[in-house]
């Protein structure tokens, strides 16, 4: 419409272009060491409106919102994305409801995202510019391509991590802390298969089965990785996370029970050349009935597999902790909740405070932390390291991406491996005022098995009421490092760092010198946020 005589023309509305990531290379690429970098030159930048004809931010439908995996090799945050989708409160956590939508007058091409980083959520901002090729978008998307909720998370993501380049590969454990501030576990599907479902967990016996994950399909986000190709799913890909959609429990046609997984390829395509593929042999096994309906559920980069081949063909499940409306974690093997949560930062300082694994004599060095149990509780102590310094992200805070163990990429060319093996061991004390040596000599009530590469570690134990001291170390001594140390606990716990006594000595003059009146302070300094208690009301 034109404007009349005499009217002067509404002016354009200025959309927000963010400066801090660019429309540009350096917010694609970090050093251009991965596939990715071939598309440089085809790669433009659109906003969804100049993309398709009506964006939307969610969808009607579930399944039109659900993950679709384009040139990034980003499939480990993706398969954290689908968190989001088991309740609507983990998606308004992330994605704050109320932000405008394109059709909205007080739409400026902006959209805010939470992101839990070290301890709390910090809300990071970006422009809706996406990435596109030929017109698409080339990395995310939903199966709805007018759905816009996962390209605009996956940018805020890109953002913190300093460019979407970074995400080429990680660990769907790292996403799913960062999308939801819980915890996750990583569990090798190879000790599953050699000890009939059962391993030694770190407080004792812990049960891990598929017929665990059938328990937990309903309440957590459940996914899948191939670090290593297999004879009989040669186009699997190697170091590749799935997601799992659903367990079935069948009665086979002999009385035999049957197990069946449905896997979701963030790829989109069916990729599974197993015996429970579309037309396998092992449909033979059970009624038509079941065949025809099962194969009917499902969608698009769905497959059936059975326990057997599952555990065969697959390397690793990662199980993310149900969250409750509250916020409260729930465990993975009672589903009772954690109500009680402490937080507090700590230090490993070459020379100080950087003992190094319970080989090293130093190893007394380490940092210590009171844990007061009130209360018969299930409890999970975890270590949250702080990579290295590398890069400085959005908020300004060093920043690099998973490392070590990767569920997608190639770990040669990847550019965060930045963190250290940590450990984690619990002892119980009889009072506060303790032989330090005599204690850590003694064999502690619970242990990481070994130093692991992994940015989180965590002990699951059965606590009764008293003192314990927790004791966080690298494997090797005089490693610098920060961390967090997060408990979660069914019953009531206090959390605090290890007393120390301090000794103020006045230098005597001789032949009867002077003393003086002297005292000292002690003040607190917090490099981080102060220690968090959060309880069920």
């Amino acid at each position: 419409m034109q404007a009349g005589r005499g009217e002067t023309p509404a002016p354009a509305r200025e959309l927000f272009r963010d400066a801090a990531f660019p429309a540009s290379d350096s917010s694609l690429f970090f050093n251009s060491s991965t596939p990715l970098a071939q598309f440089r030159e085809d790669i433009t930048w659109r906003r969804p409106q100049e993309i398709c004809a009506t964006p939307r931010l969610f969808p009607d439908n579930p399944w039109e919102g659900q993950v679709k995996q384009g040139l990034l090799g980003d499939c480990w945050f993706l398969c954290a994305c689908a968190a989001l989708q088991k309740g609507r409160h983990l998606l308004d956590q992330v994605i704050p409801p109320g932000q405008p939508s394109w059709s909205d007058q007080t739409y400026r091409g902006s959209f805010t995202c939470r992101i839990w980083q070290f301890g709390h959520w910090v809300e990071v901002t970006t422009d809706d510019r996406l990435p596109c090729l030929a017109g698409r978008l080339c990395f995310s998307r939903c199966q709805r391509e007018d759905v816009f909720w996962l390209p605009l998370l996956e940018k805020v993501y890109a953002k913190v991590h300093g460019s979407y380049e970074h995400l080429w590969a990680g660990q769907v454990a790292d996403a799913l802390v960062d999308l939801t501030g819980g915890l996750a576990e990583r569990w090798n599907l190879k000790d599953l298969a050699g000890t009939s479902g059962k391993q030694d967990g770190p407080g004792g016996q812990e049960h891990r089965s598929c017929q665990q994950l059938l328990h937990l399909k309903d309440q957590c986000l459940i996914s899948c990785s191939v670090l290593s190709p297999r004879a009989g799913a040669r186009e699997l890909g190697e170091y590749h996370a799935f997601l799992v959609t659903d367990l079935r429990e069948l009665r086979g046609r002999a009385g035999q029970g049957i197990l069946l997984l449905r896997i979701q390829n963030p790829w989109g395509r069916r990729c599974w050349q197993g015996l429970w593929r579309e037309g396998g042999e092992g449909w033979s096994l059970v009624d038509p009935a079941e065949e025809s309906e099962l194969l009917s559920q499902l969608q698009e980069g769905e497959f059936w597999v059975e326990e057997e081949e599952f555990l065969r063909e697959f390397d690793e499940v990662t199980v993310g902790y149900p969250v409750t409306e509250a916020g409260h974690l729930q465990s993975l093997y009672t589903g009772k909740v954690l109500c009680h949560t402490q937080v507090l930062p700590g230090a490993w300082v070459k020379g100080q405070s950087a003992g190094g694994c319970r080989n090293n004599s130093t190893f007394p060095s380490n940092p210590k932390f009171w844990l007061r149990v009130s209360e018969p509780s299930e409890v999970y102590v975890a270590v949250l390291q702080r990579p290295r310094m590398h890069k400085t992200d959005c908020v300004g805070r060093a920043w690099v991406p998973a490392g070590d163990h990767y569920t997608s990429g190639s770990p040669a060319s990847f550019p965060g491996k930045d963190y250290q093996a940590v450990g984690l061991h619990i002892w119980k004390v009889e009072k506060r005022r303790v032989s330090l040596p005599r204690v850590l000599s003694a064999p502690p009530v619970a242990g990481t098995v070994c130093h692991a590469y992994d940015r989180e570690v965590q002990l699951h134990c059965e606590l009764s009421p008293g003192y314990y001291l927790a004791v966080p170390s690298t494997f090797l001594k005089d490693m610098p490092g920060q961390f967090l140390l997060r408990v979660f606990s069914t019953g009531k716990v206090s959390l605090s760092t290890r007393c120390v006594r301090i000794t103020l000595h006045q230098h005597c003059q001789p032949r009867g010198g002077e003393l003086h009146p002297i005292g000292f302070h002690v003040f607190q300094v917090r490099e981080d946020r102060p220690t968090v208690e959060t309880s069920c009301k």
